[in-house]
């Protein structure tokens, strides 16, 4: 489980950020609402935060939530692409 977003600040960086599993649970317990609801009724916050949360685990020295995101234009979720299953049957010919 994990998800990717693609973070544009005001100065024309560009980063990525990963959010998984260990992100989802800090957001479940600083939110006190599941990760699963995020596909139905998500808000900007959250999907900020999840980026957030990704970067500043990589880099400590991320800045504290409310002024990183004074500094970010957009937060995009980024589509990871569909997950292939294996080949189950053998090739044939």
């Amino acid at each position: 489980m994990r998800q990717t977003f693609k973070v544009t600040y005001f100065d024309g960086s560009v980063v990525e950020s990963v959010a998984g599993l260990g992100d989802q649970v800090a957001f479940e317990r600083e939110f006190d609402k599941s990760i699963a609801e995020l596909a139905s009724n998500f808000r900007i916050t959250d999907i900020c935060w999840l980026a957030w949360h990704g970067l500043r685990r990589k880099s400590p020295q991320t800045q504290e939530f409310d002024a990183w995101v004074e500094t970010v234009e957009t937060v995009e979720v980024v589509d990871d692409g569909d997950i292939v299953p294996l080949e189950t049957a053998a090739p044939t010919g």
